[in-house]
């Protein structure tokens, strides 16, 4: 139960983070998406994100922190195999999952709904 907890509070610290720069900062929500991703992608670089993980789990790899995460895990060991272009390759290797995901999911509802615009 402890474990749960600890994801429960980590996501949601995430999530009222992203919060206070859409209230306060008035930041638009493409923006607030845009600085969650990159500071993923940042605290991954500083070595920072991977025991977050281990600490928080589902906490942190659920929000979209995580995306960045990905983003930067998956360009450093391309490159590390490829040199300079796995940059670019493996940007789009290890996320590709969860893009497909979310583009699946995506046409999925809008067959079930009804969107608009």
């Amino acid at each position: 139960m402890g474990q749960v907890m600890i994801a429960f509070f980590v996501g949601g610290l995430i999530c009222v983070i992203g919060q206070l720069l859409l209230d306060i900062a008035r930041l638009t929500p493409a923006h607030v998406m845009s600085i969650l991703v990159a500071a993923g992608a940042v605290l991954d670089g500083l070595g920072l994100y991977d025991p977050l993980i281990e600490f928080a789990g589902a906490g942190a790899t659920v929000p979209i922190t995580s995306f960045g995460h990905a983003l930067y895990h998956g360009a450093w060991q391309k490159a590390e195999q490829t040199g300079i272009i796995g940059l670019i390759a493996g940007i789009f290797e290890v996320p590709s999952a969860g893009i497909s995901a979310a583009i699946a999911f995506s046409f999925f509802a809008a067959l079930i709904f009804k969107p608009k615009g």
